[in-house]
């Protein structure tokens, strides 16, 4: 056999090669493990310029979810699943009125609860949530929101998302909680691509600048909100645009004011 037919025979058609990150990520897959998070499509100093952006426009984002307290907002964040923050708005004002700690809330009991959050969807399973881990904060933390990620999704209703929310929110953590925006976000913009909301997170710890960490999920999913929309994004007015690998950018409507930042 001559040297270039060894080459060849050992060297792999693009087509295989290409097919390898496919058939890795369905082997991990029928393994249970995640996906590896991909790279930014963004260069380190574009994506420094992004945040950067971000902060001039926005320097303290806050989160939409009303609250008084780590109790309220864990509630509130569990509430949030599948409906909107001002609907959760709205039904939270009067229960946290009259249940601001685990406490109160079971007192208050399933069947209250239950009346009081009727206007926010699922709310049947979300009260049942409400008072199991009222009662297992308790019962197990002393009636305190726990700072650790391993006890907070022990709880009734609460995943991974609604623990990264709490973390960052209430105990000012560097979390990265991927929603419906930011996942688009991450993916539309070539900034933290990946198939799955914990693909996208862990590619986002890895690219985004430590000083920016704390609060770049509030930017991001403000940006998703109210700027990278998903039918239409607004892209005439977003901070980004130029950095942006989507490249069917929306043109801008008649009259419309560009770079206004989010609201």
């Amino acid at each position: 056999m001559s040297d270039s037919e060894s080459s060849r025979r050992r060297t792999p058609s693009a087509a295989s090669a290409a097919a390898r990150p496919r058939r890795a990520r369905a082997a991990a897959a029928a393994e249970g493990k995640a996906p590896r998070a991909r790279r930014s499509g963004l260069t380190r100093a574009e994506v420094e310029t992004v945040f950067a952006r971000f902060a001039a426009a926005d320097p303290e984002p806050k989160g939409e979810l009303d609250y008084v307290n780590p109790f309220t907002l864990l509630v509130a964040v569990v509430l949030s699943a599948q409906a909107t923050d001002a609907g959760v708005n709205k039904a939270t004002k009067a229960l946290f009125a009259a249940a601001d700690t685990p406490q109160k809330m079971v007192a208050l009991g399933e069947d209250r609860v239950r009346e009081m959050i009727r206007t926010i969807g699922l709310y049947r399973t979300k009260a049942k949530n409400v008072i199991a881990l009222s009662e297992r904060l308790v019962a197990e933390h002393g009636g305190a929101v726990p700072a650790e990620r391993a006890a907070l999704e022990a709880l009734p209703g609460v995943g991974r998302k609604t623990a990264n929310v709490v973390l960052n929110i209430a105990f000012g953590e560097p979390t990265i909680a991927v929603d419906t925006h930011l996942f688009r976000v991450g993916n539309r913009t070539g900034l933290a691509s990946g198939a799955t909301p914990l693909a996208v997170e862990e590619a986002l710890l890895r690219v985004v600048p430590a000083a920016y960490r704390r609060h770049a999920h509030h930017w991001l999913i403000l940006q998703g909100r109210y700027v990278c929309k998903a039918r239409r994004p607004e892209c005439w007015r977003c901070p980004i645009a130029d950095l942006c690998r989507f490249e069917a950018k929306t043109p801008p409507p008649a009259g419309a004011m560009p770079l206004r930042p989010y609201r």
